[in-house]
């Protein structure tokens, strides 16, 4: 019998891993305070279990990229993401500071999407 109190989970979650086996995303988090990952950590899974959702949670960035959003005390954690199906992908993580996002970190991102998207 199903738990109907249960959520579905909608997406699931992977971490982009290079070539070497590395995991940006999850070493990047892992080296947070507890606290930031646990409020990214359920940004996250709001994606997981809702998804679509859209801002202030999500914002849509280019054609298959997005980022979570996570209000932190040092600024906005934002996680860039793309969708695969029914996997999300978690590609590139930083704390932003400034009203725009850096050139430098949209461009790891959809490196990364593109290394994704050539894999399903």
């Amino acid at each position: 019998m199903i738990n109907s109190d249960v959520p579905e989970i909608i997406l699931t979650v992977l971490f982009y891993k290079t070539e070497n086996g590395k995991e940006p995303v999850r070493d990047w988090l892992k080296s947070l305070p507890d606290n930031y990952k646990k409020l990214i950590g359920e940004d996250i899974k709001t994606v997981q279990y809702g998804w679509p959702i859209g801002m202030p949670v999500v914002r849509k960035l280019d054609e298959g990229l997005w980022e979570v959003r996570t209000n932190i005390k040092d600024g906005i954690a934002r996680v860039f993401f793309t969708v695969m199906t029914d996997t999300i992908v978690l590609l590139h993580g930083f704390i932003k500071k400034s009203q725009k996002t850096p050139k430098e970190d949209l461009m790891v991102a959809k490196d990364r999407k593109k290394k994704v998207r050539g894999m399903f």
